[in-house]
């Protein structure tokens, strides 16, 4: 089996041809094996090049090259445990294969004749870049930090904001083969206690070769329902951000090889949060948050309304008629509505996969082609552009890319629904998509709380942005052991 225990044997040659041969050391350039003689004893080092800290060992080797035999009698292991191998992160295994598989993690290990541990010594670095602000979570005031793709610097990027005693870090492995390190992050006197045992039997039972995408693959194991497009978790890259969720009771899952933090649980309100709001004054941030709902929900409504409108156009009180199309254009406008909508796509993905040198440019491109020529040659009409326009400003304000994404998804299927059956259509559409958000759960928490279940203080919060000295009291739908702030 890959992950039984294997014992030591009792021959130091058997410990290291058995090291050897799991790791394949022969076969892979970077994996290093170190044979030395210290203390008139043969030593074994097996580490991989680009994770050891070449100073840090070149140090350990020195005090090693210094010891005589009798250094080490009678107690050899105790005497390099606590004497001879100056280092703060050093344990010992007596297990083979888990100390085969922590060299693939980043340690060293050390295999001594005539000792029957394997010492670990963790003098690691991963390849890391400097920490700035994410692109998706720009604000105008406000810490320029941003987490990176190592666990240890995030985990030490959140202890810097809270200096609490009860945060806990604690650690889990997930995959039979990457062995990602994972990090479930929350203050441990706040937090509901029966939701952090939940998620962590969760992310225990989850059973695949590796994370290739990281959070990514977590969370469709996390959410549950794999068709759903609203996602019920929250990703952040900021620090502050995380900090202001941890103090609230919210759990959070760090997974080295991401940037991305997991937020847990995660409303629909949540999503729709950002930190410029908190980074103004309550009344400009309230504004702005007022802003942004009346964009998303433009984006999500306003071309299948439009739509009705213009091909009902009794539906309109007088004074109003020119809301519908001035010119009609030669295609029928469901049509336009659904090439510029395809055409808005593969603009968004050209511009993920362009250079940012090219960005400028792929943008001009654009908007002369969607914007003027497709109008002059009868494809799209003048309104069609606006209002594609307008759906995609409120698409862009959106705080959460997968909450933008899932948004869009159900406009499409939203006009659809209209261009079909017409004004029930819309109706009906309109009424199934609260219907479908008020059944949804995230953590068996209602995604529309606290507009459904409706409680009047939360909601309160989340339609305006109040000052933090009166927010004396944390999110009750997250069972805070101590509810006050």
């Amino acid at each position: 089996m890959e992950n039984e225990k294997k014992p030591l044997f009792s021959s130091y040659d058997e410990n290291v041809n058995y090291i050897n041969e799991r790791l394949a050391v022969d076969e892979s350039f970077d994996l290093i094996r170190l044979d030395m003689e210290f203390a008139g004893r043969d030593m074994a080092f097996f580490m991989v090049d680009g994770f050891a800290k070449d100073d840090i060992m070149h140090l350990l080797m020195k005090f090693l090259a210094k010891l005589e035999p009798e250094h080490l009698d009678p107690d050899p292991l105790t005497k390099l445990m606590k004497k001879y191998i100056p280092y703060i992160e050093i344990d010992v295994v007596d297990d083979l294969n888990q100390a085969s598989d922590t060299v693939l993690a980043g340690p060293t290990i050390l295999i001594v004749d005539g000792i029957d541990k394997i010492i670990v010594i963790d003098a690691r670095t991963y390849p890391v870049r400097s920490p700035a602000e994410p692109d998706l979570e720009r604000v105008v005031r406000g810490s320029r930090d941003g987490y990176v793709e190592t666990i240890v610097f995030n985990t030490a990027l959140t202890r810097r904001r809270v200096r609490d005693r009860s945060l806990r870090m604690e650690y889990l492995q997930i995959g039979r083969r990457s062995k990602t390190d994972i990090a479930i992050c929350y203050l441990a006197d706040i937090a509901d206690n029966e939701r952090v045992q939940h998620l962590k039997h969760i992310l225990k039972k989850i059973d695949t070769d590796g994370l290739p995408m990281a959070e990514k693959t977590v969370e469709e194991y996390l959410g549950g329902r794999h068709w759903n497009p609203y996602p019920s978790i929250r990703y952040t890259e900021r620090p502050d951000t995380a900090a202001a969720h941890l103090y609230e009771g919210h759990v959070l899952i760090i997974i080295d090889g991401s940037p991305s933090v997991m937020i847990t649980p995660a409303t629909y309100w949540h999503h729709l949060q950002h930190a410029e709001e908190y980074r103004q004054k309550p009344l400009i941030g309230s504004y702005l948050r007022m802003v942004r709902y009346v964009a998303v929900f433009l984006s999500i409504f306003i071309l299948p309304f439009y739509y009705l409108i213009s091909v009902n156009p009794e539906y309109l009180p007088v004074g109003l008629e020119f809301f519908g199309p001035n010119e009609k254009g030669n295609i029928p406008l469901v049509l336009q509505f659904i090439f510029a909508e395809v055409g808005m796509d593969m603009l968004r993905m050209a511009a993920i996969h362009s250079p940012s040198s090219l960005a400028t440019a792929l943008g001009l491109v654009a908007a002369i082609l969607i914007g003027q020529i497709s109008v002059e040659v009868g494809w799209f009409s003048n309104e069609v552009i606006l209002y594609i326009a307008i759906a995609a400003i409120g698409t862009y304000a959106t705080p959460s890319y997968e909450m933008s994404l899932a948004n869009h998804l159900v406009r499409i299927v939203l006009l659809l629904l209209t261009a079909i059956f017409g004004g029930p259509g819309y109706i009906i559409g309109m009424t199934l998509f609260i219907l479908y958000l008020a059944r949804m759960k995230t953590f068996h928490i209602p995604y529309f709380w606290p507009f459904i279940p409706f409680s009047f203080r939360a909601f309160k919060e989340v339609l305006f942005r109040s000052p933090i000295p009166l927010q004396r009291k944390r999110p009750e739908f997250l069972d805070p052991q101590d509810p006050d702030r």
